[in-house]
């Protein structure tokens, strides 16, 4: 069995990890500019136009707050009597 030195045992391990990272970059863009083209390739779907959003007065106020603090009462897991609605903004 050949005796290698120090030195070349280094530089053959520095070497196939700096010739493995060229190849993992060679790849990476060879992929980059195949995505590209195939982008390029497929036409783009119509985007829907967003739907207005309308302002509904709600007849009755109390059934809203009553929704509302069920909910939060549901997510909370508290009873409704502890939920005390002050005000509603709408944001």
């Amino acid at each position: 069995m050949p005796d290698y030195s120090n030195l070349f045992v280094c530089l053959m391990g520095v070497g196939t990890v700096f010739i493995g990272l060229i190849c993992i970059i060679v790849l990476v863009s060879l992929m980059s500019l195949i995505c590209r083209k195939a982008e390029k390739a497929t036409p783009a779907a119509p985007v829907a136009a967003p739907v207005a959003q309308s302002t509904v007065e709600v007849a009755d106020k109390g059934a809203l707050i009553a929704a509302i603090s069920a909910a939060i009462a549901e997510d909370m897991g508290e009873d409704i009597s502890a939920i005390r609605i002050t005000s509603i903004k709408r944001i």
